[in-house]
């Protein structure tokens, strides 16, 4: 009898809440008819007393009104009506937080039955922060995820905690960049939806090109060309001894210099998943980079562990050229400074690295087809307009990314669209092999090559025994 009991109460939840959520999501739209009494008692296998229980409660809620001799309509809503209520989680670090208050406004207009409610996460441990909170019953919805934090859900065996989801105006191949989709995807399922990603590329002060003569359509397209413009934009050493502008900035962050490993063919991993980075291709690389700012004297010199020195030196005028995302590039915004992209350069062959962000849906959320429901407007075109409307950020509508009438030359840099073929030759950290787990390796160790403490070939040696040795350990 207990069982019977709690095989009812299922039922008429999951009728309540299924019902109640497509009214909230705007699958039923104001002025449409719901289903027959009868037709819903055979769908949910209740009784039609309980789907008019079930009826009576949403027309208490003001959600629908009954009309005699047709049926139940869902009712236009009214100023005074109670929102269903989702909660949406960031991460403190997004440039992307501006406009996103815009597209929850822009979806709260759209879909009045519900409430955007917006909680900002820290950066640190965010993946992790946000597992935590979902497997204590306490987390949100729906959720912003790069696709490092998904790599790290994935490396932590939390990605159960996400409701896969595709949604059906957001076709891979005909709306979008299949790459993208790759990057959220598991055993052929999509995990999260991709809303924006960035190849990186290089950024580049116009003006300190111009002073030095630098011209041609694409002056960096090789490692030779690379060192050559630094040097002709690297400035002599003042009365004090002191370079005050350099031509180029490398950066020790991971999702920067792991681009010149690529371009000059080199691997991260061996075929059978071993670590196999102490290799003559990798050394030339690492030893490359070491050489702009040692032997060449064209990048500042390597002094903290901060990802983003470049950056903030190439936004005060200090440096010609980094190596940079579209995402970073909303820094620019308001200020005095001449710039421009450029795709990387090759050695031996054209390779960048691939960043992306997208919406995870909360397994256990009680909303979930509502949460799909603002996923959808996100990347519908509204939304992705207003991203590339107010940023750099590149849309992952493809429709959207694409239209060149969406170009503000006061936000968007003149060769915005470099992005269109640099994701040809775009890899994510895990098409190549890169775990969060050996991220961490690689940081540590390569502190003593970016200080020119430590030569090349040992680091890398190092970097291999310390990745292996952990394989050792889990096998």
């Amino acid at each position: 009898m207990l069982r019977r009991r709690n095989l009812f109460q299922e039922r008429y939840n999951h009728f309540l809440t299924e019902l109640k959520n497509e009214i909230l999501s705007g699958s039923l739209k104001p002025g449409e008819f719901i289903l027959p009494e009868n037709t819903l008692s055979e769908k949910y296998k209740i009784s039609r007393v309980s789907v008019r229980k079930v009826l009576a409660q949403l027309v208490d809620e003001g959600l629908i009104e009954k009309i005699a001799g047709k049926g139940n309509r869902v009712k236009p809503p009214v100023e005074e009506i109670v929102r269903q209520t989702i909660t949406l989680t960031w991460f403190s670090q997004s440039y992307e937080q501006d406009v996103l208050h815009t597209i929850i406004e822009r979806y709260e207009k759209s879909h009045p039955y519900v409430k955007v409610d917006l909680v900002i996460l820290p950066a640190e441990d965010y993946p992790t922060r946000l597992a935590d909170r979902i497997e204590r019953g306490t987390g949100p919805d729906l959720f912003f995820i790069s696709d490092h934090h998904f790599r790290h859900l994935m490396e932590q065996d939390k990605l159960n905690v996400m409701e896969p989801y595709q949604p059906p105006k957001l076709l891979p191949d005909e709306d979008s960049y299949s790459k993208l989709f790759e990057l959220f995807t598991v055993d052929d399922t999509l995990m999260a939806v991709p809303i924006h990603f960035s190849p990186i590329v290089i950024c580049y002060n116009k003006d300190r090109f111009k002073e030095s003569g630098i011209t041609g359509e694409d002056p960096v397209s090789t490692w030779d060309d690379l060192l050559e413009v630094a040097k002709k934009c690297t400035a002599e050493p003042n009365e004090d001894g002191m370079v005050d502008e350099y031509g180029f900035c490398f950066s020790s962050s991971m999702n920067r210099w792991p681009a010149f490993i690529l371009q000059n063919g080199g691997a991260f991993v061996s075929p059978d998943g071993r670590s196999a980075f102490a290799t003559e291709t990798n050394i030339e690389a690492l030893q490359y980079c070491n050489d702009l700012i040692y032997k060449h004297q064209v990048s500042p010199i390597y002094s903290t562990s901060r990802s983003y020195l470049a950056e903030h030196l190439f936004k005060r005028e200090k440096c010609a050229m980094m190596l940079s995302t579209y995402y970073f590039m909303n820094e620019f915004r308001g200020m005095d400074l001449n710039w421009d992209v450029l795709p990387v350069p090759k050695n031996k062959e054209k390779a960048t690295l691939l960043l992306a962000g997208s919406l995870g849906i909360n397994k256990y959320s009680e909303k979930v087809k509502v949460a799909q429901s603002f996923v959808d407007f996100f990347v519908g075109e509204e939304a992705q307009t207003l991203l590339k409307q107010t940023g750099c950020t590149i849309p992952v509508l493809r429709s959207v990314a694409e239209d060149d009438t969406l170009l503000d030359p006061a936000i968007h840099p003149e060769h915005y669209n470099v992005f269109i073929d640099s994701l040809k030759y775009s890899y994510s950290h895990y098409e190549v092999g890169l775990s969060n787990e050996s991220n961490v390796i690689f940081h540590e160790e390569l502190h003593m090559l970016w200080a020119n403490m430590e030569t090349a070939e040992n680091v890398a040696r190092r970097i291999d025994e310390r990745i292996n040795q952990r394989i050792d350990e889990k096998s």
